[in-house]
């Protein structure tokens, strides 16, 4: 089978290897669809590492993924505890916790000590022609949701999960930080929950753009404002309930931090290239900030196929560029560049 492996920093290479055995019990064997390509992976393209994981050996990427059913191990239940058959569509939680720890146990499996993710190394992902993978973290794909938008539905339950954190309220004010396809669904779940006024920034024109159309009362480009002036101004100097920060966690968390009001909540989704967070003390401890940090998600795959398949959130629009598996090196490249108009880039695995 082909796979596309990452060997260094901006080194994919493809190359022919041997099909995934049998899956054992609880797995299933998945005929990779179609992988988006995150944020997250960018980092470990760019740089060979993310946070203080560092990729010493060549493996692959993609965590965003969706596939089909082609063989079943024993006992192969799915997320919703239902068999999984050969030729089901599903969408793939990349995240295996070990379900058995304290944290686990409290319903908190994204921040389980004992997890493996797929396509953060060492463990291998989604860009190669078979898998296998934990039928668990599996969910069925309805008719209605295409291939292309599958890979989506783990970014949308990563952008769920900041929502959950935050507790919007009806009638917050929100700032997201960030345009990119999380901060885009983090901006049109905040008008769904209700906040009356949305505030979104980033530094491409054509995301300001499309923040706007999906739910930000106020969208600007951050290289002709300052962000905190403009919500300072907007609020008559109260700031924002919630401040989000979804973008590569720099100089925009103090930023976050700035536009948040005094008692207000500060969610940060973005991860630091260089693995560090930096803020103000003064600003976040005079206001009383509450501070979350928002890792992946948990418990949202159901929420984010109805959503998907309510079309409250049209998860097809965010799809700008699609490549085959051949062509991994040039998406990667393209997203590292953010060619214009670029916003989720899908790579087509199998048909």
């Amino acid at each position: 089978m082909q796979v596309a492996r990452l060997h260094g920093p901006k080194d994919i290479r493809i190359a022919d290897e041997p099909a995934p055995p049998l899956p054992g019990p609880g797995e299933v064997t998945l005929k990779i669809k179609t992988v988006g390509l995150c944020g997250s992976d960018l980092h470990m393209y760019e740089t060979g590492r993310i946070g203080y994981t560092v990729a010493s050996q060549p493996f692959i990427l993609g965590h965003e993924f969706m596939g089909e059913v082609v063989a079943v191990g024993a006992d192969a239940l799915d997320g919703a505890h239902q068999p999984l058959k050969v030729g089901q569509r599903v969408a793939v939680e990349p995240a295996v916790p070990c379900w058995r720890c304290e944290l686990c146990e409290k319903g908190h499996p994204n921040l389980c000590p004992n997890h493996y993710f797929y396509g953060l190394f060492p463990e291998d992902g989604a860009l190669r022609e078979r898998m296998n993978v934990s039928a668990r973290n599996c969910f069925r794909m309805p008719d209605s949701l295409s291939d292309e938008v599958g890979p989506l539905l783990e970014t949308l339950g990563v952008a769920i999960h900041a929502i959950d954190l935050s507790k919007i309220r009806i009638g917050s004010s929100v700032a997201v930080l960030g345009a990119g396809p999380v901060g885009l669904l983090i901006t049109r779940l905040a008008a769904l929950a209700g906040a009356s006024k949305v505030f979104a920034f980033d530094k491409l024109d054509w995301r300001v753009n499309k923040a706007r159309a999906w739910g930000a009362a106020h969208a600007f480009n951050v290289d002709d404002c300052d962000p905190a002036e403009v919500v300072r101004d907007l609020t008559g100097g109260r700031g924002v309930d919630v401040a989000i920060e979804a973008a590569w966690s720099d100089h925009s968390v103090q930023q976050a931090a700035d536009m948040a009001r005094y008692g207000g909540r500060l969610v940060i989704v973005g991860i630091a290239p260089d693995d560090q967070l930096r803020l103000q003390h003064s600003v976040a401890r005079r206001k009383g900030l509450t501070i979350m940090m928002s890792r992946r998600m948990k418990h949202t795959y159901p929420r984010a196929i109805e959503l998907a398949m309510s079309r409250k959130v049209k998860l097809e629009e965010l799809v700008s560029h699609c490549f085959d598996l051949s062509q991994t090196s040039q998406a990667y490249a393209s997203n590292a560049a953010y060619e214009r108009g670029l916003n989720k880039v899908i790579l087509r695995v199998g048909t």
